[in-house]
């Protein structure tokens, strides 16, 4: 163990030598005197110079070093810290008070919010990269770990620590019997007079005390040990997801999974399909091995050489026959299925909720150690007390041990399930969010609230039903068999043993039967706890274990030959670039030896016979059908596909000496700025960044920007011209001496041409594009479109860019609220517990809880008078089963009391969970666009899973705890009073100082947990960043910088949590203090004052014991339920946002609108924000039915605009006709509906090919299929064979598992199914191949009925020149509208200044009409 962790855990190991022989002294010293002032006949030689010698020895060689501030102790002595955490340079007294936190609470009582800048830094020892560095050799696989469950790692890990807490944990239960025993000897001494008492009242006063602090004290420790471990734990766990990410195969993912196994690595399998070119995460079955000596690294190697092993097909075949083994004896479940189909879900819920279930399962040494020892050392005490019937009882409680044994399996049932429900909700709303765009554009709010209502409803059942299973569980622990315990060994002590009850028997034995009460609970709720913990920390075991990774990861455990990566010395050298004899699929299906089958009979094999090498310092072309494996070329390549030899010599080779820059078909950037994007971690050179934003056309989009490249993007882009690119960049430069592999633009500047076939083999290879369509005809037919396209589409219109946004913020910094929790947000849970009737709910609760308690504590008044009944009346006069009966009728009534408050108020929380969850939900999809484009999806995925997280479980039963602990304080006193009525005035003073203290922690306490839930956002964002990029991350060979910056991000997260966790543990210590020092005032009083007899003076202290634990746990609890609230004012604040109109009565237009697609425009205006600029300025136009109409216009004219406008999703001035009607007097749901919209990137959701066309299962399959053969779909996969959809194919989240151009062919027939009278299409050809384009404009030129209205924002010019009309946008206003021939015709007409830029406007004017 480090020195300065060893330093950190125990301060007391510094200065041991000096208290060790301080002790000794005192022991001496001791030795010389017996009991001095405590006994009755003391005789003290010295007198009273004794105690100043021991007073001064105690100061000198204790109190001294105690106070000592220890020295800091860097971890890196070449690295230290400036300002090293207060922490790390505490004494020992202030670790023992945690006051080395005092600064933080005095600073948060002075201010409104304290900022994260102000408080202390992370300890150097608790940094990131400095665990992981320490701990991956032990808990990482990949760096040497054995290969067993994560729980063995860890503990591996943290076996010191443990060792520790189980000492602490000792010690504590050992200090928890010094009251009980104090009780006892005090009740003797009243029963007795005094006569026979060799120790003074005062002495057992003082271990009222002394025992209480004693044990808070070591849980302190404890807790200040294990909250530390635990957030260490909290960064390895999640910083190994993220590693274990970064090496996973990057495929495909659908929403169903085939029977048949994939063999993925050593051992292993997998359970999901995928087809060819595209690629999203996937999460398998795999075994890793012991240790491995390939880091996710290695992909920045000088170059990625892969050859054939001999040995690779007998394991490869060992490989499948263990899987069928396997999947003989354990066939898969349908559970299983289902966690694979929503694994984005999975990996948030990993780091998340399952994350969180093991932090709270932290105290498992309890249920190992504490639970038993208590148990045993509850058991030693009885039978000192009661004799043999102690055991009694004890056998009664081993009798009950297998009822929750039993409900504890049926709990961790329905905890799995729960957590397969939970991953698939998380799975929607995270999917849902995503295409939160499209949802609001087609006006399917209302229809995706109740779809997404559908998973919450699963969900919430299965929460009620291990709240019922919870509720049964506390009974039986809490109350059935601690009853049943105590009856038992009462009654046998009486009745058989024939014994007589007396005050200190009584009292002293109900305290440790409470104690035994406790430790049955803390089974029960252990066990739920653990079992939650086991769960989830079996679900991130397997998925580490269980998930199919790259080849560069593959290794045979007993093989010494490595099986997947072999770089041979006898294949050509590591300069060459491409394949031999090389086959490579996305997965290895054990069924089937051609190619992965996905569920609708798809299969996919890159087939490369001979050798294929691409030139060096060229420019090489890959060409081929949409659907054939162009980007799979690329992604085997990267080593990203799973490689099978087809002969001895097989191999394929990347050289990455000079690095690789990769460009994905669908851009993925960085939450960051654009240099930063565009640098992504190089070094900044003025003169080659400039000449890249030269040639890459962005300077003229960047001076739109105030921020220029300083302004922040998210996941949109910009749209570059693709002549442009072919002559200042690929011509330019900057890619000469490079190999670049781009779309046929660039066939007259290529030098070498590879044409590939639907089948996946490669057709010919050459440096002419003209050989490649001579071999292949189907090409041939593709690049005659190509080539006139390629001519026509020179000159191309530019998107609309982002608004312009001041100092280059286009996300809005969250927000953090200040001070305390809001009553509005507490309004919020507080209304939806009680549904209709909230006050009735509230006050109904409340009085349950008050008799339960009330007849908790008459339950122990009547053991009292029992006992009392045998100082006035002989033992055989002492009814004994009437007192027995009166027992269990009292304590039956105190069960049925807990169960009706407990079961109201966890159906009250489902209904509140069911009711802000729909509040959330329909908030976010009935906000503005405006809004959404502020706010960062992981935001909203953040508080619609982990807030909501917070609003099932947590939450409700912290307010219920409250609730329950203020009314224990009520009645306890209650009863103190009612005996000792001037402790009226003490315990109003313990209250007075509980709720000043308790204040000043909370506004610390607040400021840092809102700062700590602040963190989580950005952590996990770039988690989720990280993932959707892994395959341009691996490229680009940058996954140290993105494991560097997770470090920076959990060190941020890790320093928060760890000050509030320990700010937890000062309240703690202070209010322990008060309720000891409440009972020995109490306990004096009782002894010194006015006697009130035994049996009252120990129902007295029984009810002083637990008045000063119920105190602490209401401030204790309410300080947590505050802090659970901020999950409230998170979601508050996510429903108190701008919201588009809601739908009224007037609104509804009639049945049949719109009857034409006839839209006429009147001074339409428009802007983004209340306060922004107008992007549209008095627009207006007429559009006749049926007309086809092309808008077109340089970037930032309001193309983009033009179309959100007519949707009424910006701010709009003006009206609107459509069909005669204004649609400002429409609901917006019933416009949107009637008006369709195709995007340039279409949004698929994952499911069938069906429910992406039908989504609410409003058409037949004869419709679908029709609007399928319209679109051109079927037209496009003639010769696709196997590999041609059907409604029954699996869509991937997103339509990963398709092309570009296929998705936009399904979003044309989803257009065409609707029915709608007007078409927008903002037209995306430029991102798809040209037969694909020219089987879209077909479709909208013939498929159409006649009385459709198409408006078309166009990108290229000849797709939209044959149009009815074209309207041309200048700056927000209408420079031109007409027909293309009469545009033509004006000289100094926009659009023909742009036909004449182009370099084949003949055609373009044949197209138009105009000669």
């Amino acid at each position: 163990m480090p020195r300065g962790l060893l330093n950190w855990h125990f301060p007391i190991l510094n200065n041991h030598g000096l208290i060790g022989r301080g002790l000794k002294e005192v022991e001496h010293v001791g030795h010389s005197i017996q009991y001095p002032r405590i006994t009755f006949n003391a005789d003290i030689e010295e007198g009273s110079i004794l105690f100043v010698k021991i007073g001064i020895l105690f100061i000198t060689a204790i109190i001294i070093p105690l106070f000592i501030p220890r020295r800091y102790v860097p971890v890196d002595p070449k690295n230290q810290m400036p300002n090293p955490n207060s922490e790390q340079t505490a004494s020992i007294i202030s670790i023992l008070t945690f006051t080395f936190l005092d600064n933080i609470i005095l600073m948060g009582s002075k201010v409104t919010h304290l900022r994260a800048d102000q408080l202390p830094p992370l300890a150097d020892y608790d940094g990131a990269e400095y665990q992981t560095t320490k701990s991956f050799p032990h808990l990482d696989v990949f760096s040497g770990a054995k290969q067993r469950h994560l729980f063995f790692r860890l503990m591996r890990v943290y076996w010191k620590q443990y060792s520790f807490l189980a000492i602490f944990l000792v010690l504590q239960t050992v200090a928890g019997f010094v009251s009980p025993i104090g009780i006892y000897q005090l009740l003797k001494y009243l029963e007795s007079g005094g006569t026979d008492q060799p120790i003074k009242p005062w002495v057992w006063i003082l271990w009222l005390f002394c025992g209480p602090m004693l044990r808070s004290i070591f849980r302190h420790l404890y807790n200040f040990i294990s909250s530390r471990v635990l957030a260490l734990t909290g960064i390895l766990v999640r910083q190994l997801v993220f590693e274990h990410c970064l090496r996973m195969r990057f495929k495909a993912e659908t929403s169903n999974t085939p029977e048949s196994q994939l063999v993925t690595g050593i051992g292993s399998t997998a359970t999901e399909s995928v087809a060819a070119d595209t690629v999203t995460l996937e999460s398998e079955e795999t075994s890793a091995t012991e240790s491995t000596t390939r880091e996710s690294s290695s992909v920045s190697e000088a170059s990625t050489v892969v050859a054939h092993d001999p040995s690779l097909s007998s394991i490869v075949s060992t490989l499948k026959n263990d899987t069928k083994a396997k999947k003989a004896a354990e066939p898969p479940k349908d559970i299983e299925k289902q966690n694979d189909a929503n694994l984005v879900g999975k990996i948030n819920n990993l780091v998340t909720s399952d994350l969180n279930s093991i932090v709270s399962a932290k105290d498992f040494l309890s249920l190992i150690i504490g639970i038993p020892l208590n148990i045993t050392l509850c058991l030693v005490f009885l039978y000192q007390l009661l004799g043999w019937s102690a055991f009694v009882g004890f056998a009664v409680m081993v009798a009950f041990l297998p009822v929750p044994g039993y409900v504890t399996k049926i709990i961790r049932t329905a905890i799995v399930e729960k957590s397969t429900v939970t991953d698939a909700r998380i799975q929607a709303v995270s999917e849902t969010m995503n295409i939160i765009r499209m949802v609001k554009l087609f006006g399917w709010e209302d229809r995706m609230a109740e779809r997404l209502s559908g998973t919450r409803e699963a969900e919430l059942l299965l929460v009620w039903k291990i709240k019922f299973l919870n509720c049964f569980y506390t009974i039986i622990g809490a109350f059935i068999i601690p009853t049943s315990i105590t009856i038992a060994t009462y009654g046998f002590y009486t009745a058989v043993m024939k014994q007589e009850l007396t005050p200190s028997t009584i009292f002293s034995s109900i305290a440790v039967f409470s104690r035994l009460s406790e430790q049955l609970s803390g089974v029960m709720y252990q066990a739920i706890t653990m079992i939650q913990g086991k769960v989830s920390l079996d679900r991130i075991n397997d998925f580490l274990q269980k998930s199919e990774l790259l080849d560069s990861f593959l290794h045979e455990k007993d093989c010494s030959a490595q099986t997947a990566v072999l770089v041979s010395e006898d294949v050509h050298t590591s300069t060459e670039l491409g394949f031999r004899n090389a086959s490579f699929v996305w997965s290895l299906d054990d069924e089937k030896d051609n190619g992965l089958a996905t569920p609708s009979s798809r299969t996919f094999r890159l087939r490369i016979e001979g050798d294929l090498l691409f030139k060096r310092n060229a420019i090489n072309l890959i060409i081929g059908p949409t659907g054939s494996g162009k980007t799979s070329i690329l992604m085997a390549l990267l080593g990203e596909m799973h490689f099978i030899p087809t002969t001895p010599d097989s191999w394929f080779n990347l050289p990455r000496e000079g690095g690789v820059a990769y460009a994905a078909q669908e851009s993925w950037v960085e939450n960051d700025t654009i240099r930063n994007n565009i640098l992504f971690g190089s070094e900044y050179n003025d003169a080659r960044y400039k000449a890249v934003i030269k040639q890459c056309a962005l300077q003229a989009d960047l001076d739109l920007f105030d921020a220029g490249d300083a302004t922040e993007v998210g996941e949109r882009g910009l749209t570059l011209s693709s002549s442009w690119i072919v002559d200042n960049c690929l011509r330019g430069d900057l890619i000469k001496d490079r190999t670049t592999h781009n779309v046929a633009l660039v066939s007259p500047v290529a030098d070498f041409v590879v044409s590939i076939g639907t089948d996946g083999k490669i057709k010919s290879q050459g440096n002419q594009v003209a050989l490649a369509a001579k071999q292949d005809p189907e090409l041939a037919k593709e690049l005659e479109i190509d080539e006139a396209a390629t001519a026509l589409g020179e000159e191309v219109i530019d998107s609309d860019p982002p608004q312009k946004v001041g100092e280059g913020k286009l996300t809005v910094a969250e927000e953090i609220v200040e001070g305390r929790v809001t009553w509005h947000s507490f309004k919020l849970f507080l209304t939806s517990l009680g549904g209709n009737y909230p006050i009735l709910f509230c006050v109904i609760v409340i009085i349950a809880l008050l008799l339960d308690y009330s007849s908790h504590n008459f339950q122990t008044w009547y053991l009292g008078f029992w006992a009392s009944q045998y100082e006035s009346h002989p033992a055989p006069e002492v009814p004994v089963y009437l007192y027995l009966a009166g027992y269990c009728a009292i304590t039956l009534s105190t069960c049925v009391l807990y169960a009706i408050s407990y079961m109201l108020a966890m159906n009250g929380s489902i209904r509140a969970a069911r009711t802000i969850n729909a509040k959330l939900i329909d908030s976010i999809l009935h906000s503005t666009l405006r809004w959404l484009d502020e706010t960062p999806v992981a935001r909203i995925i953040a508080r619609c899973t982990q807030d909501i997280r917070t609003i099932d479980s947590p939450l409700p039963l912290t307010l219920l705890w409250t609730v329950d602990g203020v009314a224990g304080v009520l009645t306890k006193l209650g009863a103190i009073i009612l005996f000792t009525p001037i402790f009226l005035w003490p315990g109003l003073v313990i209250g007075v100082l509980a709720v000043l203290l308790g204040n000043i922690y909370l506004k610390a306490q607040l400021s840092v947990q809102r700062e700590t839930s602040n963190a989580r956002a950005p952590m996990l964002a770039h988690f989720s960043g990280a993932v959707h990029g892994l395959v341009s991350i691996r490229a680009y060979g940058a996954q140290d910088r993105f494991k560097n910056e997770l470090y920076t991000r959990l060190d941020h997260f890790t320093r928060l949590s760890r000050i509030s966790n320990n700010l937890n543990l000062w309240i703690a210590v202070r209010m322990d203090f008060l309720g000891a020092g409440f009972t020995a005032a109490l306990a004096t009083y009782l002894v010194y004052g006015p006697p009130v007899g035994a049996s009252n003076t120990g129902f007295s202290l029984n009810m002083a014991l637990d008045f000063t634990a119920s105190i602490l746990s209401v401030v204790r609890v309410y300080n947590d339920l505050e802090v659970q609230a901020n999950s409230l004012e998170r979601i508050q604040g996510y429903i108190d946002i701008e919201h588009e109109p809601k739908p009224t009565e007037e609104g509804k237009p009639p049945a049949s609108w719109p009857t034409s697609g006839d839209l006429r425009v009147e001074s339409l205006s428009a802007r983004y924000s209340r306060t922004g600029p107008r992007v549209l300025h008095d627009l207006s136009f007429h559009i006749a039915s049926g007309e086809r109409v092309g808008v077109v216009g340089r970037t930032g004219s309001g193309k983009s605009s033009l179309t959100l406008s007519l949707l009424r999703c910006i701010l709009t001035e003006g009206e609107v006709y459509l069909d005669g009607v204004p649609t400002s007097s429409v609901n917006l749901d019933a416009l949107r509906t009637s008006i369709t919209i195709i995007p340039q990137m279409p949004e698929l959701l994952s499911g069938t090919l069906r429910e992406n066309l039908d989504p609410f299962d409003q058409n037949d399959d004869a419709v679908l299929n029709d609007a399928l053969d319209a679109a051109g779909l079927f037209a496009l996969q003639e010769d696709a064979g196997e590999a041609s959809l059907s409604l029954d194919t699996k869509i991937s989240s997103a339509g990963g598992n398709l092309s570009v151009g296929q998705r936009q062919i399904i979003a044309l027939a989803r257009a065409m199914i609707r029915g709608s009278k007007l078409l927008m299409l903002d037209e995306a050809t430029s991102a798809i191949d040209y037969k694909t384009d020219a089987i879209i404009q077909r479709t909208l030129r013939t498929q159409l009925a006649k009385d459709v209205t198409v408006v078309t924002v166009a990108h290229r010019l000849q797709t939209i020149m044959d149009s009815d009309k074209i309207m041309v946008l200048d700056n927000g206003r209408i420079a031109e509208f007409g027909k293309p021939a009469d545009l033509l015709q004006n000289e100094k007409g926009m659009l023909r200044a742009l036909v004449n830029e182009s370099t084949d406007k003949e055609k373009l004017h044949e197209l138009a009409g105009a000669h």
